[in-house]
């Protein structure tokens, strides 16, 4: 698939200067920092020493006073407290947050996550049933409810208050909670707008603990299971969402878990660990337990104590693993033959798929995975419970939601993101809702949206690739959505030696560049570019800087992002 190359703005001068003298970095450096909004030595120190001392007071988000008096007053009264959440890896990352801080102070709290497939997405109606049976007065739902407004109304009548913890959209309409906790919710003043469903959980406990004085120091041992939610749920790593990344990963790679010891272990993962190797390496295997089985698994391992029993569990979530990936290949190979076999919807500008017997548990890796072909707006059903549902997926800068919310009246329900989304309706309506669904997109999508872009931050030549570079860019870390990894783009290359395909998928070769030393680099599944570096041509490689570890050797590895010939756009 064609790839646009998109330089990213180049700072002025003077601010680059200021830069490389105030903190002496090469140009380059300066560059890097300046588009991330960098421009001073104090603002530097912060970025790459962040400090838990910079997040935001709790109580600026709206109904944080009511939710902490709320849920001190359950303490108080020695209510029971069921602590309810989603079943993805941010939703259990929630729950073995909250549950695992209240039940060291508290022993009347108890957890809750649906089950994916009897139950569905979000607050359920066993679920209710389950907190009325049990006496529950306070539930506290983490990265769901936002939309659960006759289901909260239900636990409401039946003398159950609520606390809704989301960062999802809300609808137009908000539950009957007792207090609402999400800051893309109307009035919040809050200041950073981009937590996942873990960090405003985090929150809430932050809040407790600065109401009652309790010292911070016990809720922060716990930011791994924030910085694993928050690099699976692709937040962007921006302001406090990346200081709780960079105290999550201290915290994993400093004082690991036995569950990460355990998923390290099956995962064949080398440490130190970054929010890529989480993301990699934890967030499929956590996931895993929901799409194949119930999540229970998942959050027995994050919250067991010993070594042996976790390692147990990681075991099984890795096997259950193996079985998603098969699901996965065969039903996207199936989607796939779908759009190859219909002349409309390969013309499509969006891809709606329904098939009664996909599993539920992928549907959403395989809209990622047609996207990867077939560069548009995505949404993969089947069938559960009698009614078609699914996942929708999105390109870069599309909003998924707004699409699908003006097809509203054909859903029976959905809720999301603008780059994902979760929706049910009637078998009936997947046509009309297919037809419905592309107009929409039709009508919003850019040019510009339809082909996938290559953010490039600049143009360097190899001889500037160092281990000093290397060091430099590494302590930018946590990498993600608005703080990528750095793109290089480098022309006039060629290989130094004959290119290789390693395992028939992953391109490996040797580049350089009038004549300095060869460097070596990868393209992870990019078997379509072999036939490009075989025609001994000069060409230009888009690429990040990044190390290789083999046989006790550590040498610097470029990863590549595109290659294309020099005579190309």
């Amino acid at each position: 698939m064609r790839k646009k190359w998109v330089l990213q703005e180049i700072p002025d001068q003077q601010t680059i200067e200021k830069l490389t003298t105030d903190i002496r970095v090469p140009a380059t450096l300066a560059t890097l920092l300046a588009q991330r909004g960098v421009s001073s030595y104090d603002q530097a120190k912060d970025f790459f020493r962040p400090d838990l001392d910079q997040l935001h007071d709790p109580f600026l988000m709206k109904d944080m006073d009511h939710a902490v008096r709320r849920l001190v007053l359950a303490m108080h009264r020695e209510e029971k407290i069921l602590v309810y959440g989603d079943y993805d890896v941010d939703g259990t990352c929630s729950v073995a947050l909250v549950y695992y801080f209240l039940r060291e102070i508290y022993d009347k709290v108890d957890y809750y996550i649906p089950d994916r497939y009897q139950e569905g997405y979000g607050v359920s109606e066993r679920g209710i049933q389950r907190a009325v049976e049990n006496e529950v007065a306070l539930l506290i739902t983490l990265d769901c409810g936002i939309r659960a407004v006759k289901l909260i109304n239900k636990a409401r009548k039946q003398n159950i208050d609520c606390i809704v913890c989301d960062h999802h959209r809300p609808g137009n309409e908000l539950p009957p909670a007792h207090a609402i906790l999400n800051p893309k919710q109307a009035g919040c003043k809050y200041p950073y707008k981009e937590l996942c469903g873990c960090g405003v959980g985090f929150k809430l406990l932050q809040g407790f603990c600065q109401q009652t004085e309790q010292s911070l120091e016990p809720l922060y041992r716990l930011l791994d299971f924030v910085a694993i939610a928050i690099g699976a749920d692709i937040v962007p790593i921006t302001g406090e969402n990346r200081l709780l990344a960079y105290g999550g990963i201290q915290e994993i790679n400093q004082r690991p878990r036995p569950a990460w010891q355990a998923l390290i272990q099956v995962a064949g993962i080398k440490p130190p660990l970054t929010i890529e190797k989480v993301v990699f390496g934890f967030a499929p295997r956590i996931n895993a337990a929901g799409r194949i089985g119930h999540a229970d698994a998942a959050l027995r391992l994050m919250l067991e104590q010993d070594e042996e029993k976790a390692f147990q569990y990681a075991d099984a979530l890795h096997q259950k693993n193996a079985e998603r990936r098969h699901f996965d290949s065969s039903i996207t190979d199936q989607a796939l033959s779908m759009i190859k076999a219909d002349q409309q919807l390969k013309e499509a500008r969006s891809t709606v798929l329904f098939n009664q017997d996909w599993h539920k548990g992928v549907v959403g890796i395989v809209a990622s995975r047609c996207i990867e072909k077939h560069y548009r707006p995505t949404i993969i059903l089947t069938e559960s419970n009698g009614k078609a549902t699914g996942s929708a997926r999105s390109v870069e800068g599309f909003d998924v939601h707004d699409a699908i919310a003006a097809c509203a009246d054909l859903l029976e329900q959905f809720g999301g993101h603008a780059s994902a989304a979760g929706l049910t309706l009637k078998v009936e309506n997947v046509s009309k809702f297919r037809e419905r669904f592309e107009q929409a997109v039709a009508e919003r999508i850019t040019e510009e949206q339809r082909v996938p872009q290559v953010p490039v931050d600049m143009m360097i030549s190899l001889t500037e690739v160092t281990p000093k570079l290397y060091n430099i860019i590494r302590q930018m870390a946590p990498f993600g959505p608005g703080n990528m990894r750095p793109v290089f783009v480098s022309e006039n290359l060629h290989i130094a030696n004959q290119a290789r395909l390693l395992r028939e998928q992953h391109l490996k070769l040797e580049v350089c560049q009038n004549g300095c030393a060869p460097l070596n680099a990868i393209g992870f599944r990019m078997p379509h570019l072999y036939d490009l570096v075989q025609k001994n041509q000069p060409f230009k490689m888009a690429y990040s800087v990044t190390e290789n570890h083999y046989n006790g050797k550590t040498t610097l590895q470029l990863e590549i992002k595109d290659l294309q010939l020099m005579d190309e756009q």
